[in-house]
């Protein structure tokens, strides 16, 4: 595992964390909506650069 998989991964689930705080808060459904693909994405990168896959 290296470096930038590891960013992406905890970038991902503190995103991920940021989409689960404002739900509980009741923001809007777009705001949660953009940062929940935000962190599919980042999470998606992170696993994809680990190198278990080659």
């Amino acid at each position: 595992m290296n470096g930038l998989s590891t960013v992406f991964i905890v970038l991902g689930l503190f995103l991920l964390g940021g989409v689960y705080s404002f739900w509980k808060q009741g923001m809007g459904k777009s705001v949660i909506i953009l940062l929940g693909i935000g962190s599919a994405m980042c999470l998606v990168a992170g696993v994809l650069r680990l190198e278990v896959w080659n």
